[in-house]
């Protein structure tokens, strides 16, 4: 499916958002305010009880909607955010990053802190593992890697819950908990089963060893929780806490509804971390000194997964906010690109590779 045939499904519809006030005073989302819809009983006695059960796993954070200084952040260096998009953007990552290591541009020591969405967390597990430095040495770059990450392209013509849960997906207008609700729910409905666990195997792949452990305590995945609509942040404490391997948080990720998953973590079923309004988790970073933020596209123009809007530019402007200095490199796709195509991986490969070699010099300037 292509993505102007998947924009064809955009609806109109309008949900209200939810927030409440955090201990900084600054505004969270809450899965548990008030909202503008008016709730069964039953629904909000449903809520409550997920509340009092699932309040020592520490795997929700609420999204900053307002400046705030993350507490993973607080007192870091250099943080790098690497968002989602596709099978397409994985590519155009290792591309890229094979291109910055050529140019002595230690990428896997350099973040003390690296947040991943879908592609991203791809990229960041691979990197942090150490595993993409081995691949990139071990096989010709070019040659041999538009046929490993070919193996993430689906594999299933999508049925009818797929194509759901994907016009439910493809119809949203806003980020509300309450639109992710009703998105993660057509996820958990999806027969998913023909694509199975290529997700967890390709994780497993880019990252090693990761069907046990976390192995990095800097790297950091991201989601959204099918039930609640809440945001999903996974670390080394949490993820050892839950028993939750590497190899899990980055498929839960990459959970694309009506496409892949949804991923078990812990007692959760986890979707695609894009599928809210701050798609790459900037505010994650908030506070630390340098952030060097990557995304697919602007927010605005582009080829999309999820019409959710994407306020990215003001994402940033909330973590600049904070005090957090910023490079923001924008990626781009080519016009008409389908990013769940296998055929495009070769392509993107060498778009990232190339593009290194304009950013390579400003990251190097940036994080000196």
């Amino acid at each position: 499916m292509t993505q102007s045939s998947r924009r064809n499904f955009l609806k109109t519809s309008a949900l209200g958002s939810a927030s409440l006030i955090g201990a900084a005073g600054a505004p969270l989302e809450s899965a548990y305010a008030q909202s503008n819809s008016p709730k069964s009983t039953l629904e909000i006695k449903a809520l409550e009880i997920t509340k009092n059960l699932y309040a020592e796993d520490g795997l929700a954070i609420p999204i900053a909607t307002k400046p705030t200084v993350s507490r993973f952040a607080k007192g870091m260096d250099r943080t790098l955010v690497l968002g989602g998009g596709g099978e397409y953007y994985i590519a155009w990552y290792c591309g890229f990053f094979h291109g910055l290591i050529e140019q002595g541009l230690d990428m896997i020591r350099l973040p003390e802190m690296l947040v991943g969405t879908s592609a991203g967390s791809y990229m960041g597990s691979s990197l942090l593992s150490g595993e993409f430095l081995r691949l990139r040495t071990e096989f010709e770059f070019f040659a041999k890697f538009p046929e490993i990450l070919a193996k993430l392209a689906p594999v299933a013509k999508p049925n009818l819950s797929q194509l759901r849960a994907d016009r439910i997906n493809m119809s949203a207008v806003d980020g509300s908990i309450e639109t992710r609700r009703v998105i993660g729910h057509a996820g958990l409905a999806s027969d998913n089963k023909l694509n199975g666990d290529r997700l967890e195997k390709l994780a497993a792949l880019l990252t090693g060893d990761s069907k046990k452990d976390w192995p990095s305590s800097r790297m950091y995945t991201t989601g959204i929780d099918c039930y609640t609509g809440e945001r999903i942040v996974v670390n080394q404490l949490t993820a050892r806490k839950n028993n939750i391997p590497l190899s899990h948080g980055v498929a839960a990720s990459s959970s694309l509804p009506g496409v892949d998953g949804p991923t078990l973590l812990g007692q959760r079923y986890v979707m695609d971390g894009g599928i809210c309004s701050n798609p790459a988790h900037i505010d994650l970073v908030a506070g630390s000194k340098r952030a060097l933020i990557i995304t697919l596209t602007d927010g605005v123009t582009g080829a999309i997964l999820t019409t959710i809007p994407h306020p990215i530019a003001q994402n940033i402007k909330d973590i600049e906010a904070t005090g957090t200095k910023t490079m923001w490199i924008v990626a781009g796709t080519p016009q008409g690109v389908n990013l769940l195509d296998p055929k495009q991986i070769a392509g993107a490969l060498r778009i990232g590779y190339d593009r290194s070699k304009v950013e390579g010099p400003k990251i190097k300037a940036f994080w000196a």
